[in-house]
């Protein structure tokens, strides 16, 4: 029912003028769903407040409840066609009067980690670009069908929610940056091993792929009681993201993992200067998969010790300096970071190696990320110290990887396996640090357990046996002719 309910409202988006692309298909299903969670929300704890015998302030005002202005009903449970706004009128209400009522929630917030402050947030940030009035009255009484109530309502939607990421990514352009395969960051998470109490962030959160699958994970394992499921919600959690669509996509996914006021704030990570960051702002663990191939502005380079224009290189050193000593990372990066020649490369191989173990190297194939044609790495490394040894592991599923074939959970099992005793193998290896180019700190090395080719045969081992072939053949024959 609720893949159906998506699919009606993606095919009313596809008839509107004023949605282009799978990047406006979701965000214009963010915000219709963050309404309807919204009120579901406030039902919720209005009941709550009731069985305690307390009355609930509710957030939005009486007009601006999706009971008011979506749905409004008669007696018998249907829409009250009498009532609810359509067409032009829809739009004007839409436009004129709810984005700006809900943005001004922003300014009037106690504090950035309430649902309050995200409303603001996500309103300020979004603009309605469904034109047509008619449409929109469809889109919300399709929305009205989906259920918020119950976890696995939750559950589900979440899983469509991720498919409609997954779309967008693979739609191209910049829709590719929200997305990395599911299958890579619960390796990634498997490897670092989060823990209940610590905290975990992704300063390139995007669509919080990373932090919606280690809430999975510690929900997972945790003990279920109200205190560790209050430090879930509440302080476990952390995230940056810059783009506008992205922030709002990622608020959502969050919410629909649950985690009811996510701890993600809409800023330019870049834009801090790393000597800023004190012990009160590091992090137990980091994952990321940081955008590359920006070229980021000279002033934002002022942050950094290790100027570069390479936006991969600069959110590294963001997370060296925003990991606390002890703490885990894995950091998805372009395999170039492994060899290149540059001063900044070679700056950020030393710094990197001098202050942190690099203990596993994972080599990812090509195709690994749908439409980016780049090789990648992830770097997994610990904070405290220098580097002694490095596990290299090439990942080679044994197909070409695409579209019909992406990344799953059995392509990286070997290696979560294996990464506990990093052994060597056809597709692994140890390498000491201190064998290294102390010019280059070069990291790209060769895999010295590729089973070896057999040695070419010179041309005249098969001339030679080509004619005792041809002599063969014809003996053969001759026999044959003989027989009849």
């Amino acid at each position: 029912m609720f893949e159906q309910i998506f699919k009606n409202i993606d095919d009313i988006l596809f008839k509107d003028a004023g949605a282009d692309s799978e990047l406006d298909y979701i965000g214009q299903t963010s915000w219709v769903m963050f309404l309807r969670y919204l009120d579901e929300l406030e039902k919720d704890k209005a009941d709550q407040a009731e069985l305690k015998g307390l009355e609930y302030q509710f957030i939005l005002d009486q007009e601006y409840h999706w009971s008011n202005w979506a749905m409004p009903k008669g007696d018998d449970g249907n829409l009250d066609h009498h009532v609810a706004l359509t067409g032009p009128d829809l739009i004007a209400f839409v436009d004129l009067k709810l984005f700006p009522y809900l943005a001004d929630f922003k300014q009037k917030a106690d504090s950035p980690q309430t649902i309050e402050y995200k409303v603001g947030e996500i309103f300020s940030e979004l603009k309605n670009k469904i034109q047509s009035g008619y449409n929109l009255r469809e889109i919300l009484e399709y929305a009205d069908g989906l259920p918020f109530r119950s976890t696995n309502d939750k559950h589900e939607l979440s899983h469509l929610y991720e498919s409609k990421i997954k779309n967008m990514g693979n739609a191209g352009r910049n829709g590719g940056q929200y997305y990395t395969p599911r299958p890579l960051i619960r390796a990634m998470i498997q490897v670092t091993n989060p823990q209940m109490g610590e905290k975990v962030y992704d300063g390139a959160a995007g669509s919080c792929g990373f932090l919606c699958e280690t809430y999975e994970y510690m929900y997972d394992k945790m003990e279920k009681t109200t205190d560790n499921l209050k430090t879930l919600q509440e302080s476990t959690f952390y995230g940056k993201e810059k783009k506008n669509l992205a922030y709002v996509i990622g608020i959502m996914n969050m919410i629909l993992h649950g985690i009811e006021a996510p701890n993600l704030v809409h800023t330019n990570t870049l834009g801090e200067n790393i000597s800023d960051i004190q012990e009160k702002n590091r992090f137990h663990v980091i994952l990321a998969n940081p955008p590359f191939g920006g070229k980021e502005r000279k002033e934002v380079q002022q942050n950094f010790n290790i100027k570069t224009g390479e936006t991969a290189f600069l959110f590294l050193q963001h997370f060296l300096k925003s990991l606390k000593t002890g703490g885990r990372a894995a950091i998805v990066i372009k395999n170039t970071f492994l060899s290149n020649t540059d001063n900044a490369s070679i700056g950020l191989r030393k710094l990197l190696l001098e202050n942190c173990n690099l203990h596993t190297i994972l080599d990812m194939p090509s195709g690994t990320f749908l439409g980016a044609g780049v090789k990648t790495v992830v770097l997994f490394f610990s904070k405290g110290e220098a580097t002694k040894k490095t596990w290299y592991y090439q990942l080679n599923p044994g197909r070409n990887m695409g579209k019909t074939n992406p990344l799953n959970d059995k392509d990286m099992a070997s290696f979560v396996a294996l990464q506990k005793t990093s052994p060597e193998t056809e597709q692994s290896w140890n390498f000491c640090i201190k064998d290294i180019n102390q010019d280059t700190y070069d990291l790209s090395v060769k895999n010295p357990n590729t089973p070896k080719e057999a040695p070419l045969r010179p041309p005249h081992e098969i001339l030679a046996e080509m004619k005792t072939l041809d002599l063969e053949t014809s003996f053969i024959l001759k026999s044959i002719e003989g027989l009849i």
